[in-house]
C-alpha cells in the first residue's frame, strides 16, 4: 500500500503501520473534494478534469499563455534547468540511461526540452509522458513525430496518483501545472516517490501565491474577469477557463506545499520563486 501525508496534526495508523495526516484522515469520512470553487464527490474530480483538458487539448498552449500571460515557455526552460544530468544519481546503480518521468505531461512541452537538452549533452535518456487525458496525449505524439522527437518518448494515459510503473524506476520526475489538479495531491506526491530511485529528483512547476499585496489583487482581476472572458471569446469555453483560474486559488502556497513535500518523505525540499511568486518550482530528493 502507498502512504500519503499532508499537513501536520492528528494523525491516524494506516493497515500497514504507518502514519496517516490529519488531512488524509480527513478524506476517509469527507467524499468531498475541491473542484475549483465548488465542492463535488471525490471520485467525480478525474473524469471532471478530463473533460476540462479534452476542451482545451488543442489550444494548450494558447491557454497556458493566457493564464501566465505568455511567460510560461520562460518558467519552463527554468524547471528544465532543474534536470541535472551530471548527478551520480546512476552512479553503481548499472544504468547507461536516465530514466525520466513527466506526468500531467500530455502534449510533451516539458519533455521535449528535456530531451533536446539530453541530445545536445549526448545523454542516454528515455521519458515516460503520462497524462489522464487520451486527448491530451495524442496531441503531444503528434507533436514529437513533426519534431523528431518521438523516438525517446513513450505515452501512456495513467492517473498520475496510480501510476503504471515500479518502485523505484526513474532518476527525475516532472510535473508543470497538472498536480493542482489532482483529487488527492498527497497520494500524487506519495507516488512520485514511491516511483523515484533513491537519490532521484521530483520537480514540480506550479502556478502559486504572488508575494506583493497589489501584484496579487492585480493578477487576481486579471485571472478572474480577464481569462475566463477571452477563454469563452476564442475557444467558446469559458467554464473551462473558470475552473482552471479557481484551482490556483485553491492550491497551497508556497511554504505549505514545501511541508507537503517533505512529508511525503522527500529531503532538500526547496522552492523558486517565478514572476513574483505567480508561479514557482518546487523540488525535492528521494533518499
Amino acid at each position: 500500500m502507498v502512504c500519503s501525508f499532508g499537513e501536520k496534526g492528528l494523525v491516524a495508523i494506516n493497515s500497514g503501520g504507518k502514519i496517516k495526516s490529519n488531512s488524509e484522515t480527513k478524506d476517509m469520512t469527507d467524499n468531498k473534494t475541491d473542484f475549483g470553487f465548488k465542492r463535488v464527490n471525490r471520485d467525480e474530480k478525474a473524469n471532471l478534469v478530463k473533460d476540462i483538458f479534452s476542451n482545451v487539448a488543442k489550444k494548450y498552449d494558447l491557454m497556458n499563455d493566457l493564464m501566465s500571460a505568455g511567460v510560461h515557455r520562460i518558467w519552463k526552460n527554468k524547471m528544465v534547468d532543474e534536470i541535472d544530468f551530471n548527478t551520480n544519481v546512476n552512479k553503481g546503480k548499472g544504468c547507461d540511461e536516465f530514466k525520466i518521468i513527466d506526468v500531467a505531461g500530455g502534449t510533451g512541452d516539458i519533455a521535449f526540452r528535456i530531451t533536446k537538452k539530453a541530445r545536445e549533452k549526448n545523454i542516454a535518456h528515455t521519458i515516460d509522458v503520462v497524462d489522464i487525458n487520451q486527448e491530451m496525449l495524442n496531441c503531444g505524439k503528434d507533436r514529437a513525430v513533426n519534431l523528431n522527437l518521438f523516438s525517446d518518448l513513450t505515452f501512456t494515459c495513467a492517473d498520475g496518483e496510480n501510476l503504471p510503473f515500479l518502485d523505484n524506476h526513474f532518476d527525475f520526475f516532472t510535473i508543470a501545472f497538472g498536480i493542482r489538479n489532482f483529487t488527492n495531491i498527497d497520494k500524487g506526491l506519495s507516488e512520485a516517490y514511491r516511483v523515484l530511485k533513491s537519490g532521484g529528483k521530483f520537480i514540480c512547476l506550479e502556478f502559486s501565491k504572488v508575494d506583493n499585496y497589489f501584484l496579487q489583487k492585480f493578477y487576481d482581476a486579471y485571472s478572474f474577469n480577464v481569462i475566463p472572458r477571452v477563454g469563452g471569446i476564442i475557444l467558446n469555453d469559458h467554464e473551462s477557463y473558470q475552473y482552471l483560474v479557481e484551482s490556483i486559488r485553491k492550491f497551497p502556497n508556497q511554504e505549505t506545499f514545501k511541508k507537503m513535500i517533505e512529508e511525503a518523505g522527500f529531503v532538500d525540499a526547496s522552492y523558486q520563486n517565478l514572476s513574483f511568486g505567480a508561479a514557482a518550482i518546487h523540488v525535492g530528493r528521494k533518499i
